[in-house]
């Protein structure tokens, strides 16, 4: 099966773009609240919930930058409606921290949290692409702090709302809860190839049960 924005889609005739969405000159600015100040001294990223043998991992930042390094060329489809193309992210990739951290057989699910108490949830599949990655870098630079630096989460096939900015952990889960937009009306999957923007888009199973 094509994967919808991969080069086989393009190459095979299918819009570059998903629906709804614009090219984008830039990159904008765009979050909720207020930028966070990094302090590398005070800086944590922690894998906990659901793990594998019941134990919390955390690494300062100084360790989580020598954990290895990868890119991805990816698209970037906000729900905004505007889509920035072709960007190199460079970080780690989701899989090596499930790897080095790995969840427990009956986890579906991950919670990623930023600073502020923000939170996305994402389906452990999602997660785990080979193609979701924690930046550090776009294009061979470092993340400004307005778009995410120290850390950011970016997961191409979904909308860029699920990939937060300044991320500092990932809770596994073995039932789904909404994150924090997931919360205020936005789609619990945020498939943009779909259009999947608004929670009463959703259909049977795309969120938690009652």
């Amino acid at each position: 099966m094509v994967q919808p924005g991969s080069e086989e889609h393009r190459a095979a005739g299918g819009s570059e773009l998903p629906p709804g969405q614009r090219l984008q000159r830039g990159w904008p600015v765009t979050h909720y609240g207020p930028v966070p100040k990094f302090r590398p001294e005070r800086w944590e990223f922690r894998v906990f919930g659901a793990t594998a043998d019941g134990d919390k991992r955390t690494w300062n930042h100084e360790e989580f930058s020598a954990l290895p390094f990868s890119t991805v060329e990816a698209d970037l489809h906000c729900v905004t409606k505007f889509s920035m193309t072709g960007a190199e992210w460079g970080g780690v990739p989701a899989r090596t921290l499930l790897d080095i951290a790995p969840p427990a057989p009956g986890v579906t699910h991950v919670m990623v949290w930023a600073e502020y108490g923000y939170s996305a949830n994402l389906r452990l599949p999602d997660f785990a692409s080979d193609r979701t990655i924690f930046a550090t870098h776009k294009d061979g630079e470092l993340l400004t702090a307005e778009h995410g630096f120290p850390l950011r989460l970016v997961v191409p096939h979904l909308y860029a709302w699920k990939g937060p900015k300044w991320v500092r952990g990932v809770e596994y889960m073995t039932a789904d809860r909404r994150g924090f937009w997931e919360e205020r009306g936005y789609h619990n999957i945020g498939d943009p190839w779909s259009e999947q923007r608004y929670s009463y888009q959703e259909g049977p199973g795309d969120g938690p049960e009652l």
